[in-house]
């Protein structure tokens, strides 16, 4: 008798870790029919909770558009945006859609079309002197840890140069603590992507900060999927094609004011 019921413990918990093994969509193929988007959650314009308490953003709801187009549910995945890859590889999202740079990157992951434009650019309080990229030299800039604003200023040649000058480069866990640092005068300036920036200057409304002429960098948005996933990355860009031609995307791209920095023909 022991002999049964151990036997059919360990085929019930065979069966349990089976089904544990199926639940997560590493391969793309959505056989559960979910779409787990990894994402920022606060990273507005493109993925944000708003004051509803709702996950939204310019890439939540292409997220929404394509899984609408497809019959999946998608599921908004907020993630440590330092610990990206590792939720990436490991299944427990499908894609990172959340203003994720491409370049600097391109043999890190599978990527789709590049959708939107973007610049790196300098954020300062108004009356802070500040007018340029020189006038950076001994002052306290913040920038997000593993953002793309970071790279520029650790990896690229010119711009490395140019942090080099910096008292210090001061990493933050998101822009919100960093515009708070600003305001309090603990950061002299916060290096980040102009369309954050724009959000960030057009919700707060008051006029106390300005972005420099000066950009840092150029780059371009995609959908990053996990290295050799390219059924997923496939149907992604041809659902993105679909949304630009009925013109969802471009009424999204309206909606959160940055029709000026889509490249998604």
């Amino acid at each position: 008798m022991k002999k049964k019921i151990f036997g059919l413990i360990a085929a019930l918990t065979l069966g349990t870790l089976m089904l544990t093994g199926c639940g997560n969509n590493s391969t793309g193929s959505n056989d559960d029919n979910t779409f787990v988007v990894g994402f920022d959650a606060e990273y507005p314009p493109y993925g944000y909770m708003d004051e509803n308490g709702e996950y939204t953003g310019f890439d939540l709801e292409l997220a929404e558009a394509v899984c609408e187009l497809e019959g999946w549910t998608l599921v908004k995945q907020p993630i440590v945006w330092d610990n990206k890859d590792n939720e990436l590889n490991s299944g427990s999202i499908d894609c990172i859609w959340n203003g994720f740079t491409i370049d600097g990157r391109e043999d890190d992951y599978t990527w789709s079309v590049p959708y939107v434009d973007n610049s790196q650019v300098i954020v300062v309080n108004k009356n802070s002197g500040i007018q340029a990229l020189t006038d950076l030299k001994d002052k306290v800039v913040g920038v997000q840890a593993a953002s793309a604003a970071l790279s520029v200023l650790e990896d690229v040649e010119q711009q490395k140069a140019l942090a080099d000058t910096f008292k210090t480069l001061q990493t933050f866990a998101d822009y919100n603590t960093a515009f708070a640092e600003l305001q309090a005068g603990s950061v002299d300036a916060i290096a980040m992507d102009i369309g954050v920036a724009q959000y960030q200057l057009n919700s707060r409304g008051n006029g106390e900060f300005v972005i420099l002429e000066d950009h840092l960098n150029a780059e371009q948005y995609a959908v990053g999927f996990k290295l050799g996933n390219t059924e997923l990355r496939d149907t992604i860009n041809a659902d993105l094609q679909k949304l630009k031609e009925d013109g969802t995307f471009d009424a999204l791209a309206e909606k959160y004011e940055l029709t000026d920095m889509v490249c998604l023909d």
